[in-house]
């Protein structure tokens, strides 16, 4: 069977679009986020109290941007490619936007079995765009970029750094949920799911895409400009 060629930045274009979309499903789930995006969640329930406009996508790349940050002070360097990073950020938390409003707003799907379903489909879809993030070399989203320049910049090994920024992530979520809104809203059965399955999900979304997509890119140069 013929690959779909050149599918590089494609990749990337669906792994933002698509992490976008899961995200949004699985705040109308309501079964609990994951460690990673429950932080800007609690946060825009917290801040909507007093700014109507800061919805869960612009605290999405609020907080993605505070990230970048805290991680150029630990690496102790900036790069101006980095601004392409919070870029990327800005067009997630557009997309999470974009997304709720057209699947009616944040509020959760009414009934229990509409939320399970939807908590299915916002993984599985979740775990196709990571896989679909790891297979370009477009900029990464804020939350790989940290783990990976931190391994990077101390020689350390990137998985254990990933664990250690996945716990350190549950725990400032859970500090958040109870400190700023009293209650563990973000986090439920669905933030202890995520964990379990995710990386599983993941795998087996690679692998099939990998099966059917070459993940060459369609403009080399770019590429190769992004990889200095």
């Amino acid at each position: 069977m013929k690959k779909l060629q050149k599918m590089n930045e494609i990749a990337w274009a669906c792994g933002v679009l698509l992490c976008a979309f899961g995200v949004a499903l699985a705040t109308k789930a309501n079964l609990g986020l994951s460690m990673i995006a429950a932080p800007p969640y609690i946060l825009h329930l917290f801040m909507d109290n007093f700014f109507p406009w800061y919805s869960q996508g612009t605290s999405e790349y609020i907080w993605q941007g505070v990230l970048l940050i805290v991680m150029c002070i630990i690496v102790r360097r900036f790069r101006v490619k980095y601004l392409l990073t919070f870029g990327c950020a800005v067009i997630f938390g557009l997309a999470v936007d974009g997304f709720l409003w057209l699947l009616g707003g944040s509020a959760a799907y009414a009934t229990l079995a509409a939320r399970i379903i939807a908590f299915i489909i916002s993984e599985i879809i979740t775990a196709i765009a990571i896989a679909c993030y790891f297979r370009t070399d477009m900029p990464l989203p804020v939350y790989e970029l940290v783990v990976s320049e931190i391994a990077k910049c101390y020689s350390l090994n990137l998985n254990k750094v990933k664990q250690a920024n996945d716990i350190i992530m549950l725990v400032i979520s859970v500090v958040l949920a109870l400190v700023l809104n009293r209650s563990f809203a973000g986090i439920g059965i669905g933030t202890i799911i995520i964990t379990l399955v995710n990386a599983s999900l993941i795998a087996l979304a690679g692998k099939i895409m990998d099966t059917y997509c070459d993940f060459s890119p369609r403009f080399p140069q770019l590429i190769a400009w992004l990889k200095k």
